[in-house]
């Protein structure tokens, strides 16, 4: 048995949205402690790793921890039609997850379950130890970075060093550069960095990721020269997105 209800859905479904920018189906896992998953894109480009707390949830049964598979698609559906004053209960019921979205009236929905194996999971904690800088910002400072690379290339160089930390563009002839000093920007929270640290990564991913940008007041990049990226977009003890991305081979 398990059956858990939102009355503020909002955390839920935003994570499942940017969930579905890069996964199309998932093993969700159910325990005591919350809803969690962890798996990743097709191309193996990207991790994602999800934890709801059940203290986020207004009421939260359950029984026996259990693993489900979904299509992630298929939820994304159903959760596009949670409305402001909706209120989200899940429930298991046999080979199926039952939506009920409340706001006066009731509506139902039905997802059924798929058979999936969650396979070899990444193992995301061990890159922990050989992350060499760590950048802690406002999510929308991170956007703006973004949306001026974009104009120029498909990819950004990340670099800190000190306590500078700067997103770098670079085409044919164009170049876009976002520098953020510590203690002279607002938006740059925290930042530690190992000597000069700096990797490329993919646009379109990183744009993907930061939709959850708007869930949370700052996020957390990790990253290390020409290495995997961590991004952390942490609800106070509710909530956890992170994502892995792997980096674009450096040539300067």
């Amino acid at each position: 048995m398990f059956k858990a209800t939102l009355k503020e859905p909002s955390v839920f479904v935003d994570s499942i949205l940017t969930i579905g920018e890069l996964i199309d189906e998932a093993v969700f896992r159910l325990r005591k402690d919350g809803i969690s998953m962890m798996a990743t894109d097709r191309a193996m480009v990207a991790a994602v790793d999800f934890n709801l707390s059940s203290s986020a949830f207004d009421k939260y049964e359950i029984e026996n921890d259990q693993s489900i598979g979904l299509n992630v698609t298929n939820m994304l559906s159903v959760l596009k039609r949670v409305k402001g004053d909706d209120s989200l209960t899940l429930e298991l019921k046999g080979n199926k997850l039952e939506f009920v979205l409340d706001g006066g009236s009731k509506r139902k929905f039905v997802v059924p379950l798929i058979d999936l194996s969650e396979g070899e999971l990444p193992q995301t904690d061990q890159l922990e130890k050989q992350y060499t800088s760590k950048v802690t910002m406002k999510p929308e400072e991170l956007q703006k970075g973004l949306d001026d690379a974009e104009v120029i290339t498909d990819n950004v160089m990340l670099e800190a060093s000190g306590n500078k930390f700067t997103m770098r563009a670079e085409g044919d002839l164009n170049k876009a550069e976002l520098e953020l000093e510590m203690g002279k920007n607002d938006s740059l929270l925290e930042i530690m960095a190992t000597g000069n640290v700096k990797s490329r990564y993919p646009l379109d991913y990183l744009k993907k990721m930061m939709k959850a940008g708007k869930m949370v007041d700052s996020v957390v990049l990790k990253f290390a020269t020409d290495f995997p990226m961590k991004l952390e977009f942490n609800n106070e003890d509710k909530s956890r997105l992170h994502f892995v991305i792997a980096p674009r081979v450096s040539d300067n």
